[in-house]
């Protein structure tokens, strides 16, 4: 069996996160967007699924055009069976994390996040499967006091700690 490694550079729009994950049915599609409208209505979104069975399409759903364009173009670039991608703005991972975690057909979340994103491809003569992530940057070094003071005053400012 040979098998083919690359690293899929994604894009999406500025101040938006991307939602990377991995799922098992269709399902899939309608219960993400369930869960934005029922945990962040006020958010926009757009939703792309990979079908890996039957006629394989890409499975979409969203309320903003211009994001449901940039998730088709991950799911199509990474061509992975049953990966999906969340673009969402107006809010942040955090608020719906659990909610996809706990979503019946979701099997993995690969990553959450605003930062520049690799995804670590493989293919093989079936077809092709996420096998990890590159989430941003390395370390540059340990947090000073004064870095822990700022961590410290981010989450206050966001309203995530009191």
């Amino acid at each position: 069996m040979n098998l083919k490694i690359e690293a899929v550079k994604l894009n999406w729009p500025e101040g938006c996160n991307i939602i990377v994950g991995q799922s098992h049915f269709i399902k899939t599609v309608e219960d993400i967007s369930e869960i934005m409208a029922s945990y962040v209505p006020k958010a926009s979104y757009g939703l792309a699924f990979n079908e890996a069975s039957g006629p394989c399409l890409i499975r979409t759903d969203g309320n903003d055009e211009n994001l449901l364009k940039y998730a088709e173009k991950c799911a199509n670039d990474v061509a992975a069976g049953h990966a999906f991608f969340l673009i969402i703005k107006e809010c942040f991972p955090i608020n719906i994390l659990n909610q996809l975690k706990n979503c019946h057909e979701v099997c993995h979340i690969f990553c959450a996040t605003a930062n520049p994103l690799e995804i670590l491809v493989t293919e093989s003569d079936q077809g092709r499967g996420i096998i990890g992530v590159i989430d941003g940057h390395s370390p540059s070094g340990i947090e000073t006091d004064k870095d822990k003071n700022d961590r410290y005053n981010i989450l206050r400012n966001f309203k995530y700690k009191h």
